[in-house]
């Protein structure tokens, strides 16, 4: 399931990887066409759980990039 935070944040919960996968590749696809409209800033994939992510158009990424992260948890 892709949830639409904004136009530049959406959020991934999916339970088998094919999901995952699938709905990872179309929210990425989606983060990009907003950030080639900008020309500012890259696509930043968050992974917070197994089952759990975020893509989101970060200032923190270069135009044109896509980078991947895993949220640390506390111990």
């Amino acid at each position: 399931m892709i949830k639409r935070h904004s136009d530049v944040v959406l959020e991934i919960t999916a339970h088998d990887a094919a999901t995952v996968e699938n709905d990872l590749n179309t929210a990425v696809d989606i983060a990009r066409e907003h950030a080639v409209k900008e020309r500012r800033h890259g696509i930043l994939v968050t992974q917070h759980g197994y089952t759990s992510y975020t893509v989101a158009i970060s200032r923190d990424v270069p135009y044109g990039q896509t980078h991947e992260r895993r949220e640390q948890t506390a111990n």
